[in-house]
């Protein structure tokens, strides 16, 4: 089963029967949420909620990509570990 939408993606990913690694997730989130939302806006969260500094840096290292290419990265990236977790 391969991917070719974003929707069809995010419907793969749950069908994957282990989860991907914490570098690999944090990768989809940046890539959906940069897909989705576009640049990131938000403020950078403070204290010592790391996952959070974590996510909130991944997506804004995507700053300028477009929509659309940040949604085929995903959708091939989603494919590529389909491989590897289904």
């Amino acid at each position: 089963m391969e991917a070719n939408t974003l929707e069809s993606a995010i419907a793969l990913t749950k069908k994957f029967t282990s989860k991907p690694s914490n570098e690999e997730l944090l990768k989809l989130y940046s890539l959906y949420k940069q897909a989705t939302e576009g640049d990131n806006h938000e403020d950078r969260p403070g204290g010592f909620d790391f996952v959070a500094a974590a996510k909130y840096n991944s997506w804004l290292a995507l700053k300028g990509k477009s929509k659309d290419d940040a949604s085929l990265e995903y959708v091939n990236l989603v494919n590529q570990l389909a491989t590897k977790y289904m």
